[in-house]
This record gives C-alpha cells, structure tokens and sequence, in this order.
C-alpha cells in the first residue's frame, strides 16, 4: 500500500479498480468523510483503499468558523494531491493528455500498488497550511493502517528535527518499517534552501526529462526563439503582432517592478490592447501574469527568465497564446526590441517534442544543499523527474489553479519537487513489493546507489545555467529504477543507529523520548553525526592542518554469493581519501562488512571553506552482471563550527 500524506480525486481513471483482486487482509485504514451532501462523499475501491483527513491542528489556529472557510473533506479542492498521488502508483490510463498535448498512456510508478489518501493541508491562515500536529497525527494513522510507503509532498523551513512535524512523524514511521520519500523544496537555486533533512528521509529534487512542449516565438526579423507551453489557444490571425515590454504597457498608477514582473492590474489597456506583451519571470504565479496580459486586451504574452532561473522553462496552460523563453533568449529578445522602433512578432501553437537534449538537467526552483541543520548528511539525496509532468487532476479547480480559470481537465502538467517526490516514493513501492524484507534505509540506499550522474549527451548533469551541477543539487544523482533493483550492497540502519546519531548531535534524553520509546540512553563514547551508516559519506569540518578525519560505514551484500568488492575513489579537490579495507569479501549474502574512510587536507591544494566534490565506488568485477555501488563524497576543509547545530532545549 502506498500513502500519500494528501488528498484525492477519487473518479480519476489513476484510481479505477478494475480487474484488482481483494483489499489484502493486514490493511486496517478506513475511508471516512463525514460531509453531508453524498456526491463529495470519498467512496473507496479496491485501488483506493483509504482517504482521510486531519484538521484538528488546523481547527484550533484558525477556529471553528475560519475552519469552516475549508470543508473538512478528503476531496481534493487544488489538484495537489491527486496529482502527486497518480504519480506515485496511478494506474494504467490511454489517451492521458492536457489539451491534446502529451497524449499516450499514463502510469504512475507502481500502478499496481494500493493507494490511500492523508489529508493534512487545508487553506492558508498566516502563511500557514500544514499543521504539524496534523502532519503527526497523519503519519500515526498511516503506520498504524499498514502503509508501506509514504509520499510526503510538503515541508516547511529547514529546522531542528525536534521542532519539525514531519521529522518527528517520519522517524516514527521509518521505526516501523514505513519508507519516506518527500521534497527537497522549491526555494532554489540558491544555496542551503533544502528542507526535510533528516536523514531518515529520502528527500527529492528536481530535474527535467527529455519530453518538451515546444512554442515558437517568430520575430520580424525572421529569428525563431524556441520557449514552452501548454497553451491551447492560438493566435487569432496568421499574421505579425506588435511586440512591447511590459514596462512600455505600464498603468499610470502602478509602479515599474509592478509593470515589470505583469502583476495584476499594473497594465494599461490603451498601450497593451492588440499586442504581445514580454513579462518578467518572479513574484506572482507565472499564469497569473498571462491572466494580467488577457485583461489589459493583450493578445499574447512572452515570459522571459531572469538571470537565477536561467534555461529552465516550465510548460503552462496559460490562458492565451503564450511562450516561457531562457534567460539568454530574453536578452537576446530585449536588444532586437531595443534595436527596431516596430518590433513585431507571433507565437506558434505548441507541439510535444520527445527524446529533447540535454536532459535531465536540474530545474532552477530545485532546493539546493549545504544541510544547514545538520552539514554531516548531504541532502537532497537524489533527483527524479519534477518539470512539465502529466498527472491525473481534481475536477474542482482548473489546470492554472487560479480562480478565474473555468477549463476542467482530467490531467494536467504540474512542475515542482511535489512532482518528483511521488517518482521516487513509485520506486520505493516497486522495491518494497521485490524485496518485502528490506528496511527502509535499504530501500533508500538502493535507490541512491544506483543513480546516474550524467545527461542524455553523455555528459556531467548541468544545473538550469548550463554550469555543471553538484550533489548539493541532484544529492546521489538522478534515479535509475531498474539498477535499484539489484544494488549489490545496501548501507542499513536501524534503530541503534538512529539513536546514536541524535545523541550525536547533543540531542538529551527528554527530547530523544519524542522520537524513540524505551531506553534511549546514549553509549558512554560519544559518537560523530558523520558516522551514521549513510549512503553518501559528508565531512563539513575537515583541519586545514592536515589532521586525518575518519568515518566508519558498513554495507550488507544483498547480491550474489560469494562476492568481492574492490573500491575506487575519485577524491575531492586538495583533498586526499583512503579506505580501509580496500576490498571486501562476501562469503554469503546477508553479510556485512565494516570499512573506514579517512580524510586529510593537502597542504596548499584546498580554498579554505569552499565545499568540494568526489565519490566513492564499490564494484564487483567487469561484465554485465557487475555492480557499481556508487555514494557521492562532500568535503570542506578549513570551516569552523559556524554552523547551526541543534541545542535541544532542556
């Protein structure tokens, strides 16, 4: 069974039942919608085998009557939910498309898998949605139902594991044998936005995959800009239109950053009517900003990339003829507008291109690392598909989600690390049914040890600059479902494990009884944070001097037997990397082997403070049936303890 801690669209073709054989026995989860009016009653199925909701927290911010603002319903009102829960384990559906666009068969990642439906989220009140003492109670639920795993499309700011809902609810879920997959956060690029870091989690970024819905900008002067869309309406007439920034279109009593990003009302009519408007990417939602251009009598909109978002285009169902264009295009857009008095242009209908190189690519809004809550564990953990992707929709809301937007669609194409969250948590389910005895962790490090770190040209994936990316954008590297099957070596972790790394980061007993139960006193000999059993190997404080820095890993053959494993490393910039031992020997699957990595900085080689990147490969011999088991390596050498370890309040 696979949870998602949302909500859910019950009639979408994801969640037919058809030809699936009885509920299995051990699910203890319930549908219950107390709404009286019987057509948004949440009826289950055999594929939809659970739906609730939980707004108590919700409830006592807000008050009876503002919770009345939001029907306590599993029913999904914005689309979020069923479109990440499709994702994950949606089944079979021919002729999925948006507006004819992207049209095929859609499937969700285990589409065989039972699926139920956690809501947590409910309308805004102070910026706030997703209550913590909701997320928890959602998370007792699923344990307590039988989920296997959950697909956790939410977060908050990176914050201490004690203070944050859905660390605390996960740990108790990983405990009992559930996998956790949630998102990295969309506050990228910049560095050190990652949320969900803890490292019982696995936490997803987000890239691009080789599927793009192409719309042409045709300029005067004959050049084609290529941007994207999933506009449905084309221009009317086959002919040229004035093309003006919005700027030029600006409203007498806006200001020019309004005019600038097209916020709502900052358009004069007389200036904008009949004309293609070229609008700033920021701020307002990107549909918004089309919507802005329609009611000032715009006939199309150009939506150009600031400099931070740079070649990431995200395909929208904008409300009139419209096309996302890079950063670089925009530049090159503004100096023909600038070099012509009558800059004129046309936007063509869009098309779906397949097999699109470079992909993936990491997409811009993708949160980055460094970990700021805990630097010894590198997050995200991986990457997985997160842009322009097609999935079952609520009937309440259209495919913009704003509320002027009266279309209805089955599917819509949705961008985010919501999106790529559910990719992950398919993979899991699919893991889970092929291996019923793996733990979590393993489940985890199969996933991050199978992964791919180059593009579709063969080359070093590239963040949405065209620069290469590191780890702290894509983690382990993009998933690649089929290798994780068969990983050779997992790196395990069990409840021990958990319990010295939160003693580890000075964590006292009082705050550790909120994650564990029973005797929870930590070893006499206090342990690193770096020495938890992860799949990637982070040393935040390596001595400039040269002093050597060891940490400790153990990995389980769960491959063939007898095997042997040697290791190769490609070490960080200015620094040096030996393990210890080199080459491990299996006699039996089941095994495990301890081995140490120990790090020194070379005199002269490093920038003090500046994080570099390496990895660290265990294979098994040549041939096809060979193993690579690959774990990215994080060293920063000469930083103080600046950062912000957790004080756990006594």
């Amino acid at each position: 069974g696979h949870g998602s801690v949302q909500r859910v669209w019950p009639e979408a073709g994801s969640f037919s039942d058809d030809g699936m054989g009885p509920v299995p026995a051990r699910w203890r989860g319930v549908c219950h919608d107390q709404s009286s009016s019987d057509d948004a009653q949440v009826r289950c199925n055999r594929k939809l085998i659970g739906a609730q909701y939980f707004n108590k927290g919700y409830a006592a911010t807000v008050g009876r009557a503002g919770a009345g603002a939001s029907p306590a319903s599993t029913r999904d009102s914005d689309g979020h939910g069923t479109h990440t829960l499709s994702t994950a384990a949606g089944r079979f559906v021919p002729g999925a498309n948006l507006f004819g666009y992207g049209n095929g068969t859609a499937k969700g990642g285990a589409p065989g898998a039972r699926v139920a439906a956690y809501k947590v989220c409910w309308r805004p009140v102070n910026g706030s949605e997703c209550f913590d003492a909701d997320i928890i109670a959602a998370f007792d639920a699923a344990i307590h139902d039988g989920v296997d795993v959950l697909s956790v499309s939410l977060g908050g700011a990176p914050t201490d594991y004690f203070r944050d809902g859905v660390a605390i609810g996960s740990f108790h879920a990983v405990r009992n044998g559930v996998t956790v997959v949630t998102s990295a956060g969309n506050s990228g690029p910049g560095a050190g936005t990652v949320s969900n870091t803890a490292p019982w989690l696995v936490t997803v970024g987000a890239s691009t995959m080789d599927r793009e819905f192409p719309a042409y900008l045709v300029l005067g002067n004959k050049k084609r800009i290529k941007g994207q869309s999933l506009s449905p309406v084309p221009l009317p007439a086959n002919k040229h239109y004035r093309l003006i920034s919005s700027v030029e279109a600006k409203a007498e009593d806006a200001t020019v950053a309004q005019a600038q990003l097209c916020m709502e009302g900052s358009l004069d009519k007389k200036k904008a009517r009949g004309k293609i408007v070229v609008c700033m990417r920021g701020k307002n939602a990107r549909v918004e900003k089309g919507e802005a251009v329609h009611r000032a009598g715009g006939v199309g909109l150009v939506l150009a990339n600031d400099e931070a978002t740079g070649n990431e285009m995200i395909a929208d169902a904008h409300v009139l003829p419209a096309t996302h264009i890079t950063y670089s295009d925009g530049v090159a857009l503004l100096a023909y507008m600038n070099s012509t008095r009558l800059a004129s242009g046309y936007i063509t209908l869009p098309n779906t291109a397949l097999e699109t190189k470079p992909a993936p690519f990491m997409a811009a809004f993708s949160s980055q690392g460094p970990n700021t809550v805990t630097p010894q564990i590198l997050k995200p953990d991986i990457t997985a598909p997160g842009v322009s992707i097609l999935a079952a929709f609520t009937g309440l809301a259209g495919p913009t989600g704003l509320t002027f937007d009266s279309r209805r669609v089955l599917f819509n194409s949705e961008s985010g690390t919501s999106m790529s969250c559910p990719h992950v948590a398919g993979i899991a389910g699919l893991l889970k049914a092929l291996h019923p005895d793996w733990s979590p962790a393993a489940i985890k490090s199969a996933i991050m040890t199978t992964t791919r770190v180059q593009d579709n040209t063969r080359r070093p994936m590239s963040n949405s600059s065209f620069l290469r990316a590191t780890p702290f954008a894509y983690g382990a590297g993009h998933v690649q479902p089929n290798r994780a099957a068969d990983p050779g070596l997992v790196y395990d972790t069990n409840a021990t494990d958990y319990l010295h790394f939160l003693c580890a980061l000075g964590y006292n007993s009082t705050v550790i009884g909120t994650f564990m139960d029973g005797p929870n006193a930590c070893p006499a000999r206090p342990r690193k944070p770096e020495d938890l059993n992860y799949p990637s190997v982070t040393v935040p404080h390596l001595s400039a001097s040269g002093e050597p820095r060891t940490v400790t890993r153990r990995v389980r053959n769960v491959g063939a037997e007898p095997a042997a494993y040697d290791v190769r490393v490609r070490e960080p910039r200015g620094v040096s990397v030996s393990v210890r031992p080199s080459r491990l020997e299996f006699a039996a699957a089941g095994e495990e082997k301890e081995f140490a990595v120990t790090f020194r900085a070379r005199a002269g080689r490093f920038l003090p403070g500046e994080y570099v990147f390496g990895q660290m490969v265990w294979s098994d011999g040549a041939g096809r049936r060979r193993h690579r088991v690959r774990s990215p390596v994080v060293v920063r050498v000469g930083a103080h303890r600046t950062s912000k370890t957790s004080v756990p309040v006594a």
